[in-house]
């Protein structure tokens, strides 16, 4: 009797895995690099009536979190989209979860509790983007 082995590393990812995984590569593309060209972009006193701690912080500060931003959202979708160095995502994933906890200790320390459902959801598909990317599904470069 012939007993065969399969490690569920060597199995293909299911469509729902991947489905899910690319909608997430999306939502984290969109609201970094939204977010991300507001405070590149944006005036000051216009993303301090928005939040309140733009205006609170030296503005090289929040041009450097805005470049952070876009690095990261860009980072989460083009290496897969491309195929190009692809390990890079799950790269920036692990960046965007670093992110949204420097963020939540950030507003958790300023007493601005109501920022943190969007970290907290951020953190969450930036999460779910590295576990499913660096090991569960990843991009296969392009040959």
């Amino acid at each position: 009797m012939s007993h065969t082995s399969i490690s569920l590393a060597s199995q293909p990812a299911g469509k729902g895995l991947q489905a899910g995984l690319w909608i997430a590569q999306v939502l984290v593309f969109a609201a970094f690099t939204l977010f991300g060209a507001m405070k590149l972009f944006m005036p000051v006193e216009a993303l301090a009536s928005m939040w309140v701690w733009p205006g609170q912080v030296p503005p090289a500060f929040l041009r450097i979190m805005g470049v952070i931003d876009v690095a990261g959202g860009l980072g989460v979708l083009l290496p897969a989209l491309t195929r190009v160095q692809p390990r890079l995502g799950v790269l920036a994933s692990l960046g965007c979860v670093l992110l949204q906890v420097a963020a939540m200790v950030f507003h958790t320390w300023r007493g601005e509790y109501s920022a943190l459902p969007l970290n907290l959801i951020l953190l969450a598909l930036s999460a779910f983007i590295l576990w499913g990317r660096g090991s569960h599904a990843p991009i296969e470069p392009r040959a």
